[in-house]
């Protein structure tokens, strides 16, 4: 049995694998303080908030007495940011929806609006 060698005549090339990671995490389609840009929803929040809470709430298929429920706005909206993978916080959800109700109320019906559910 002859014992045969393999020269080997060429190193192993490097070869680099790059990897992008994206979160997927996109932005509200408009601002909190664009409240005008559907003065439809504008009106409708500040003359009759329950009622477009209400709408929200059940267009996201939810029950419409989450309008009567304190703190109830600030975990719809944050369910809402969660299913369109928008971007943000429990805490960024607080704070708007405390600070601002009636225009982070317009923002999330602009938002279901733009994304065809009204």
């Amino acid at each position: 049995m002859a014992f045969q060698s393999n020269v080997i005549s060429s190193q192993p090339q490097v070869t680099v694998t790059r990897y992008s990671v994206s979160s997927g995490l996109s932005d509200w389609s408009s601002n909190v303080c664009d409240c005008c840009e559907d003065c439809g929803i504008c009106l409708c929040a500040s003359f009759l908030p329950c009622i477009l809470t209400c709408q929200v709430a059940q267009d996201h298929g939810d029950s419409c007495c989450l309008a009567f429920l304190p703190g109830a706005p600030i975990a719809l909206r944050t369910s809402l940011r969660s299913k369109y993978n928008i971007e943000g916080s429990v805490c960024d959800d607080w704070v708007v929806m405390s600070c601002l109700p009636l225009c982070g109320l317009c923002q999330m019906a602009r938002e279901q609006k733009m994304r065809g559910l009204k």
